[in-house]
């Protein structure tokens, strides 16, 4: 492994929108070829915003223009802000052991300041990690253990609101699970945090 890679930054501070319940944190993204807008989960290849159209419409594709193969980016930000979902992922410095996006090769020289962005978010109840990798620098960061897939521990924080910190799988394509499986474990996570109704997001805010 290549210990001297180059250290990379976060290219994006985090997404909080105002009222945010969820906070949803992946590893960090690829490099800006693999990019589709300049936003998280960029690559068309990731199955995140196929979740989210999924839940939000009802349509994997709903937030992704396969005329201009960019994904609607201002759908994407109005959907967020109506549900109270932040974004943010756990690496801000990291370098890329063999020089790809695989979170297996990837070494977190600095981790996201979670208690600093959390004060952010006063209403902020559950904390959900898009993969083995998220999760356990989650756990690392609040004392806790990693829960099993679909699962969550609590976070006792002192003189502070208790965070629900779950497991989500991954969705990276290459984690072997359908999609509609994926979208059921977060739709779950998001109905308990609040963010939507069992029955989904009556309004999307897309065009799909």
């Amino acid at each position: 492994m290549n210990t001297d890679a180059p250290l990379e930054s976060h290219p994006w501070a985090p997404f909080v929108p105002s009222h945010s319940r969820a906070l949803i944190m992946g590893t960090f993204p690829p490099g800006p070829h693999r990019w589709a807008m300049d936003f998280y989960y960029p690559n068309p290849g990731n199955d995140f915003w196929k979740i989210m159209g999924m839940i939000a419409c009802g349509s994997a594709s709903a937030f992704y223009d396969s005329s201009t193969r960019k994904y609607r980016l201002d759908d994407i930000r109005l959907m967020l802000g109506r549900c109270g979902i932040a974004l943010s992922d756990t690496g801000r410095k990291v370098r890329r052991l063999k020089g790809n996006a695989s979170d297996k090769h990837l070494l977190i020289v600095e981790p996201v300041d979670l208690s600093g962005l959390l004060e952010r978010m006063p209403e902020c109840v559950a904390i959900a990690t898009t993969g083995e990798k998220a999760a356990s620098v989650v756990a690392g960061l609040t004392d806790t253990v990693v829960p099993r897939m679909g699962e969550h521990v609590l976070w006792n924080r002192h003189n502070a609101t208790p965070i629900a910190i779950w497991r989500l799988p991954s969705t990276s394509r290459a984690y072997p699970l359908a999609v509609a499986a994926k979208a059921d474990y977060y739709r779950r996570f998001l109905v308990a945090a609040g963010c939507i109704a069992p029955a989904g997001i009556e309004d999307c805010g897309g065009n799909g």
